[in-house]
């Protein structure tokens, strides 16, 4: 893993980069030492084209909005220095990467992985540990308790925070024992290993003992026989 990532989202004036639809907005937010740092790189982009009624019905912007905005060749050298050398962190990166690499290429700046360490993809990743499930943004923010409350649009800055959040979340492993009952059993395993040898066993006191065997006496006495605390253990 890089010791710098950056959290990357786009949204675009369609769905098909073949097609000619183009970035209109960036988004990236950085990652150190797992935390987000205020270093970011956010952008409107004139996208020379017509933006599509239901990606605009999406992200809410309009060809109007992003007319006086510049276009992606001219700060395409400012998002390659701020994004070189770091691990980028994107949601479904192969549909990004296409966005991003049909632009550095009209640029002159050749592929998006001629300047970063790699790619970290959060939806397969997400799909990996939670197969079956709804991996959207959505639904992995309702997931991992990261409020999206004020998502009322995509937005690549906005969503690009959210993601960091909830990367951060999926990625804790063992830093924190508290796990969803969901999360697979070797990563569960991993995430809850302790280091005995640092356990503080507390013996309980005489007292605690015989308010414990007054509770099984009570039982026993309203089930009306030996309680299966009280019985031998048997050894195989």
């Amino acid at each position: 893993m890089a010791a710098r990532q950056i959290v990357l989202d786009t949204e675009t004036t369609g769905l098909n980069a073949r097609l000619g639809d183009r970035i209109i907005e960036i988004g990236c937010v950085e990652i150190l030492a797992r935390g987000v740092t205020e270093q970011r790189f956010h952008r409107y982009l004139d996208p020379e084209r017509d933006v599509e009624d239901g990606a605009a019905k999406i992200h809410g912007l309009t060809r109007e909005f992003l007319a006086d905005k510049p276009r992606f060749a001219e700060v395409a050298r400012e998002f390659v220095d701020y994004v070189r050398g770091a691990e980028l962190v994107i949601h479904n990166a192969e549909f990004d990467l296409e966005f991003l690499d049909q632009e550095l290429a009209r640029a002159g700046l050749g592929k998006t992985l001629d300047h970063v360490a790699g790619v970290v993809d959060t939806l397969a990743l997400a799909r990996e540990l939670h197969p079956g499930r709804r991996n959207s943004l959505d639904a992995l923010c309702e997931r991992y308790l990261v409020n999206n409350a004020h998502r009322t649009l995509h937005g690549a800055l906005l969503d690009a925070h959210l993601l960091a959040e909830v990367y951060l979340a999926m990625t804790r492993g063992q830093e924190s024992l508290v796990m969803e009952l969901e999360t697979p059993a070797a990563t569960a395993v991993a995430a809850a290993s302790v280091d005995l040898a640092r356990l503080h066993v507390v013996r309980a006191s005489a007292e605690e003992m015989a308010a414990h065997e007054a509770v099984l006496d009570g039982i026993e006495q309203a089930a009306k026989g030996g309680s299966v605390w009280r019985r031998p253990v048997s050894r195989a």
